[in-house]
């Protein structure tokens, strides 16, 4: 079949054919012909730097943190399905990270910048936090003065009272009432009157947890950043805010929690997630498994906990805080509310089983690639490959005549190889692609030239046509064969070796070498064989 001219003719139908579906069925699946790359469809570049405000992380640390950084980033990028990222280490310090066709930029942050750490706490209803409030006050008011403290105090008082009487029945006027002479007290007295912190607090549904009136929720986080505050706190015991807006009446609460300072469990033990709808809730979950260590001390700790609330911490907020009903083995949810979208819960499915950040990192350099960017490079480079093709068409056509024209029709069946190649193996096409593709069409028409040259000697020696040609393909093809295998080993080289736009080139010219291999040596010799069968062996060809 490969030998005779029809057996040959129906191999390069088919090759076609078979490209052309490559191509049709892409774009059936995907809309768009070929998968374009960042610099081709537009999409985001981001700069990334291991948090280090106190500047004491050595830079030993910090190279083992981005390696570390880069792997995690790397998982939740593939689970996340961007095709092609460009995930690249810089001066051991930084990760540039760039994804083409992100429509959602927010979500894509996200992903990228989220820690993830996930920690099991215990709240605890009857802790020492709740004799520690005077003190916190008193701190506060020593260190803001009484003057500040009334300035930020007139709007929390109203709002208090009101609160107050939402929650309880009637407002608590003693803070109001004190307020003239808490400036002429110590410091003591003033935080009795003033009560800066204790009087955002109101108790909340949940044994160990406060209300905190939204309005009054960054004054209360303020409070709380302070050090004078954060050294009071009770040694064994944190605060955490919750991710749930509590509804009352027609004003909105934000809860804060009492935990145990130390997690009993973290995300360390996880070995799986995955997001589902809670049918009979209505609302979004997360389902988690534990390794077997991991469930075992979940076992122990649930059990000895039973009636108790177990707070699930992710980043530093309280997700849910279920009550332990009874002892709970390996397998567990995180609810996440019911106004949480699926897709929410699927995004931290993925970053938890990806793994925690090892640190917070900061993005230090954003930039958006618009689609425009990648129209005008598209429209370059098909300027750019009209010219050159209308180049070598012309120049094979004057210099070669009909042997050019076979040249050119080999120079088709590449082209379309090329393109049905890159569907095939879902690649993306890159502006360095489109230069390994240009000059793949190079080694394409060096091949064409060497041959024609060759059967040229073989002629101009006094061979018989059809000897002429056969010798031309001949003697020529150790020179081509080499060629190609050189070139195809390079482009495996900067394929492993490289990234992003560098393995973009590579694939491109690696499918490339091979399309002009076939073409060369096997359809230009069929084209041939087409071209002679309707002559006589001694009738002479144009070229």
């Amino acid at each position: 079949m490969f030998k005779t001219v029809q057996g040959r003719l129906i191999t390069i139908v088919v090759l076609l054919v078979v490209a052309g579906w490559q191509l049709y069925a892409h774009r059936q699946e995907t809309g768009d012909w070929l998968k374009l790359g960042l610099d081709l469809q537009g999409g985001m570049h981001l700069v990334l730097e291991v948090d280090d405000p106190d500047g004491t992380m050595s830079a030993e640390a910090k190279a083992d943190m981005i390696d570390r950084v880069d792997q995690i980033i790397r998982t939740r990028i593939d689970e996340f399905g961007v095709e092609e990222p460009l995930i690249q280490q810089v001066g051991g310090e930084r990760l540039i990270v760039e994804l083409a066709g992100i429509t959602d930029e927010d979500q894509a942050k996200s992903i990228v910048t989220r820690n993830a750490f996930l920690e099991f706490k215990l709240v605890l209803p009857g802790g020492e936090m709740e004799g520690a409030l005077p003190r916190i006050d008193r701190r506060i008011v020593a260190a803001l003065g009484v003057d500040s403290i009334r300035a930020m105090g007139r709007d929390v008082t109203n709002r208090t009272s009101q609160m107050e009487e939402i929650l309880f029945g009637g407002p608590d006027t003693t803070a109001t009432d004190s307020l003239s002479q808490a400036a002429a007290d110590s410091a003591e007295a003033a935080a009795n009157a003033l009560q800066p912190f204790s009087s955002l607090l109101f108790r909340g549904d949940i044994p160990g947890s406060y209300l905190v009136d939204a309005e009054d929720a960054a004054i209360a986080r303020y409070f709380l950043s302070m050090p004078e505050v954060q050294s009071t706190l009770p040694r064994n015991e944190a605060l955490h805010w919750g991710g749930d807006i509590v509804q009352q009446g027609v004003r909105s609460y934000e809860q804060l929690y009492v935990l145990t300072a130390e997690p009993f469990l973290t995300g360390d033990q996880l070995i799986d997630a995955v997001a589902q709808r809670d049918a009979q809730f209505n609302q979004s979950v997360v389902t988690f498994e534990l390794s077997r260590v991991g469930g075992r001390r979940f076992g122990d700790f649930s059990g000895r906990n039973v009636g108790n609330n177990l707070a699930i911490v992710l980043d530093g907020q309280v997700m849910s805080a279920p009550v332990l009903r009874d002892r709970i083995g390996a397998r567990g949810q995180i609810e996440m509310g019911a106004g949480t979208p699926l897709e929410e819960a699927r995004q931290l499915a993925l970053v938890l089983r990806a793994g925690a950040l090892p640190a917070r990192i900061n993005i230090i350099e954003e930039r958006t690639v618009g689609p425009s960017l990648g129209q005008d490079s598209i429209d370059q480079g098909q300027m750019a490959g009209i010219v050159g093709i209308i180049l070598v068409v012309g120049i094979m056509l004057i210099y070669y005549r009909m042997a050019g024209l076979i040249a050119v029709g080999a120079l088709a069946f590449y082209m379309m190889l090329v393109l049905g190649g890159l569907a095939a193996f879902d690649a993306t096409l890159t502006v360095p692609g489109i230069a390994g593709i240009i000059l793949s069409v190079g080694m394409a028409v060096d091949a064409n030239v060497l041959i024609f040259e060759r059967i040229r000697e073989e002629l101009a020696a006094g061979r018989a046509t059809r000897t002429a040609v056969d010798e031309g393909f001949q003697h020529a093809l150790s020179a081509i064969v080499d060629s190609n295998i050189t070139t195809l080993f390079t482009a495996l080289i900067l394929y492993s070796f490289g990234t992003g736009p560098v393995r973009g080139f590579a694939v491109t010219l690696a499918i490339g070498i091979i399309a002009s291999f076939v073409s060369a040596l096997y359809v230009t010799r069929t084209l041939f064989l087409v071209y002679l069968s309707g002559k006589k062996a001694s009738d002479p060809i144009s070229i």
